[in-house]
């Protein structure tokens, strides 16, 4: 959506307000309020806007500088040369177009025969070093670029970081030096430039000692190791236990390439990330990005992307600086679960059982690796807590394959102009009575007969874990729907493949596969059929419970309510609307139909091969590199176990995979044992 010029001026105030403040906690008091996600956008926007009105770019502007100023409580430093930032970029499209940028600039030829050196971007503190004939002499953090914070003590309790450079490092130093040619001398005065950081175990330890203690836990390891290198007292800097990994070495000492400030930062004995490597082309860039932005994960400390520099110093030098950053050095961000995004307009979606969902319409924004245009609000009461409204701009949040969710809103961001959402007073398909029971946060339509709705159940019944119907996805029930061919279930089994062709998206083989799967799903286990019919309260291990108690369809059909009593697990919303369900004439119909039409209703088949986990109760989180999770859950039941979907005090495991949710935290507050997939796996042998 463009804006003109005055709106863009407005924007970019709020916007350079924003950043600032955040800017201002995160450099100088260590206490950041959103994620480095979300800041990262806010900045992407400014820089979109101030490219597309540049007249606009003012010398106060965040994009104009590099950080905060230095904190009052050290002494100031002035850096022999500034300490630069870099510029971001979220995909290898924007990647691409840096390289088209620094070819126009004449660095063509530099990229052909000298390539990048790649290195991953710790997620740290940046910090210079001074050495003097060998001893460390100052050292000091990055500060606003120009001037930073002197913590040279600090930073000398850290371990890899030696207070003196000996004399076998310095004639290794004089070696390399001298067979390129160079003055050797000038290694009398050097500085090193690298990133002081904090491995994820010592983070996971540190945090376990202050859990035990009653305090607050810290948020990530780059808030300890910026907490730790700048304390009035060196004692407590000490006692984490930081590290400290060089990306620089910026004195003048005639160098060539910038892979060789690595090669003598470790003839001086510094660490390096050996992770970092050269390469020719961007096409081995992106092989580099692509391994690292799964792998990152296996590494012992964070990283949240990748810095890519051309390796040629004196074309480096001579592409120059461009607002707050090199030009010759970009930094890929890996795709963040956090973005910044704001909401154009909040529309409310039907579900299967009537469900009223507001839904946030957003500018299209890039969140873990998707470029997304909605987002869930959940309910009505979930828009108050968070005092959403239209126009607001929201973080938007996504982990894995989870739907968006707007997971809260910059208020200080707000111009006067924003909207207060209301709930319909009736549906928004068909205009029928809305309601909201006692005790609910959530809003039904009472039409059973609403077209969005019928539509939901379709796509419900023939999902993967109900009929497992391949190809009917949403777009073809809607279309099966809108030409009159599928009202009710039962009308899928009654399809033909004449009926299909005519129908724009099909062919005569696709017609015929979706005919074959439709005839392939007509043997269906008494569990995902009760599942596939889509009764509220009851979902996949609830229609399990309910298979095994009364085996067969027709017992369930002739079901007495002290029958459903029994069942484990059973509440009495369950009880209620399986009761209701059930007592409808045209559902009873409707399942007799569907039998008429060749649909075969298996015996419940318990699948319990062994009691290994018999009267445990399991909660799996994450994403498992091993299995799906459904495979995750049928595993445990054929071992006797229970699965659940939320973690509650009579949780007995919970298995932790990639990228775990809130479940993990609930876990914690009830003491639940927790297994990681490796135990998990262990413990199924």
């Amino acid at each position: 959506m463009g804006m003109n010029k005055n709106e863009a001026k407005k924007r970019i105030e709020i916007l350079k307000k924003e950043i600032n403040k955040h800017r201002r906690l995160y450099h100088q008091k260590d206490q950041p309020q959103i994620s480095d996600a979300a800041y990262d956008s806010l900045f992407h926007e400014l820089i979109k806007i101030e490219t597309d009105f540049p007249e606009l770019v003012t010398p106060d502007s965040p994009t104009q500088k590099v950080g905060g100023e230095p904190a009052k409580k050290f002494a100031k430093v002035k850096h022999e040369t500034k300490m630069l930032s870099i510029n971001d970029v979220f995909n290898f499209d924007e990647l691409e177009k840096w390289q088209e940028r620094l070819e126009k600039n004449g660095a063509k030829t530099a990229i052909e025969e000298g390539g990048y050196f790649v290195e991953l971007k710790m997620d740290g503190l940046a910090a210079s070093l001074i050495y003097e004939n060998g001893i460390l002499t100052r050292g000091s953090t990055r500060g606003d670029g120009e001037t930073g914070e002197e913590i040279t003590n600090n930073l000398k309790t850290i371990k890899s970081i030696p207070e003196r450079i000996e004399n076998e490092e310095m004639r290794n130093e004089k070696k390399l030096l001298c067979s390129r040619g160079m003055d050797s001398a000038l290694y009398k005065k050097f500085e090193v430039r690298g990133e002081v950081f904090l491995s994820r175990a010592d983070f996971e330890k540190l945090n376990q000692e202050r859990e035990k203690s009653g305090l607050p836990k810290y948020a990530n390891p780059r808030n300890i190791a910026a907490g730790s290198i700048r304390q009035l007292d060196p004692k407590i800097t000490a006692e984490r236990d930081l590290d400290f990994f060089v990306y620089s070495v910026p004195t003048k000492l005639g160098l060539q390439y910038h892979h060789e400030e690595h090669e003598l930062a470790e003839c001086f004995g510094f660490k390096v990330n050996k992770q970092n490597r050269h390469c020719k082309n961007l096409g081995e860039v992106g092989d580099f990005l692509t391994h690292w932005e799964s792998a990152q994960k296996n590494l012992p400390y964070q990283t949240d992307g990748v810095v890519i520099v051309l390796d040629d110093k004196k074309a480096f030098d001579r592409l120059g600086v461009v607002g707050r950053a090199s030009r010759a050095m970009i930094a890929y961000k890996f795709a963040a679960v956090e973005a910044t995004a704001k909401i154009l307009d909040i529309i409310v979606q039907v579900g299967r059982t009537g469900k009223l969902t507001p839904v946030a319409i957003l500018e299209p924004t890039l969140v873990a690796g998707s470029t997304i245009s909605r987002a869930t609000l959940h309910n009505a009461d979930e828009i108050g807590r968070k005092e959403i409204k239209i126009g607001d701009t929201a973080i938007i949040r996504k982990a894995g394959d989870v739907i968006p969710e707007v997971a809260s809103v910059i208020k200080k961001m707000r111009s006067g102009n924003e909207k207060k959402f209301q709930m319909p007073a009736k549906c928004p398909i068909c205009g029928g009575k809305i309601e909201k029971k006692s005790g609910e946060v959530d809003y039904y339509c009472q039409r059973k007969n609403c077209s969005t709705r019928r539509r939901r159940q379709l796509e419900f019944f023939v999902s993967k874990n109900a009929f497992g119907i391949d190809g009917l996805g949403p777009k073809i029930i809607e279309q099966l729907m809108e030409n009159g061919l599928v009202e009710s279930p039962d009308d899928i089994f009654r399809l033909k493949v004449g009926d299909l062709e005519p129908l724009e998206r099909f062919a005569e083989k696709s017609a015929g596969n979706i005919i074959e799967s439709i005839e392939k799903s007509k043997k269906i286990p008494l569990e995902r059929f009760m599942y596939a019919l889509g009764i509220r309260h009851i979902g996949a291990q609830t229609a399990v419970d309910i298979a095994a108690q009364f085996g067969k369809i027709k017992n369930i059909i002739s079901r007495k309510k002290e029958d459903l009593d029994a069942i484990y697990g059973i509440g009495e919303a369950v009880g209620k609307s399986f009761v209701q369900y059930f007592s409808e004439e045209k559902n009873l119909a409707m399942i007799k139909k569907l039998q008429e039409l060749g649909v075969e209703i298996s015996d419940y088949h318990s699948p319990v091969r062994s009691q290994k986990f018999a009267g445990k109760s399991f909660v799996v989180t994450g994403t498992l590199e091993s299995m799906p999770r459904d495979d995750a859950h049928k595993k445990i039941v054929q071992l006797g176990g229970k699965i659940s979907s939320s973690v509650t005090s009579k949780t007995d495991f919970l298995v932790v995979g990639d990228e775990p949710g809130s479940k993990l935290d609930r876990a914690r507050k009830f003491g639940t044992k927790m297994l990681s997939e490796k135990e998990f796996l262990e413990l199924l042998k």
